[in-house]
């Protein structure tokens, strides 16, 4: 019996500390700060945006499936993500992250669903940021703690991937894409290059 307690010790042990130096939690932003291209702000969170993805359940199996609308506008260091999903089971969600830069590589974001403020830092090309979301009464109403990491590829792709807690125990993860929604700036660029060849042009 004695055995057994030390055995069940060592194992639990055991996948604490693969827990802790061998998952995704074990990533901090340092380990990003020499990799490039460099994840600027108010650029690649800018304009509008395509998001496709996907949320796993605690079971490790996908529990649904996701598209989301997005657009980012920015005046100096504060800015807005606005962001419309729609789910494969039918349902949609509006979302408005607030975002503020702060000193050094820092910044701020608060949101409607979420306590207090989200604190993310800009290392390199990824962006960590870390938050407590209350998820709505239809999905439960639980408290998740959150870790976000953004991505940055050479492309200007951003894949993100975020995982959610409670008690310390995953529940579940997201994956997903964010990259420039080309079909609204096709729509936007003949707009603006109206109205530049409209200001161009000379009154006699």
């Amino acid at each position: 019996m004695k055995f057994l307690t030390i055995l069940l010790v060592i194992l639990l042990a055991a996948i604490g500390v693969k827990s802790r130096f061998f998952s995704f939690s074990s990533q901090s932003p340092k380990d990003y700060s020499q990799t490039g291209p460099l994840f600027v702000l108010d650029k690649h969170l800018n304009g509008p945006i395509l998001s496709e993805g996907l949320i796993y359940g605690p079971d490790g199996k996908v529990g649904v499936t996701f598209v989301a609308n997005m657009m980012g506008t920015w005046d100096g260091d504060s800015g807005t993500l606005s962001e419309s999903f729609s789910y494969s089971n039918g349902k949609t969600q509006e979302r408005k992250w607030v975002l503020k830069k702060g000193p050094g590589n820092t910044f701020t974001a608060t949101a409607d669903d979420i306590i207090g403020t989200a604190q993310g830092e800009v290392s390199g090309s990824s962006i960590q940021l870390k938050y407590r979301i209350v998820l709505p009464k239809e999905s439960g109403g639980h408290t998740l703690d959150v870790t976000d990491w953004l991505y940055l590829a050479e492309n200007g792709a951003i894949l993100n991937r975020s995982e959610m807690r409670k008690f310390g125990i995953k529940v579940a993860e997201l994956v997903a894409t964010m990259r420039p929604d080309q079909s609204v700036v096709s729509q936007i660029a003949p707009m603006m290059n109206g109205s530049a060849d409209q200001e161009s042009v000379p009154l006699n």
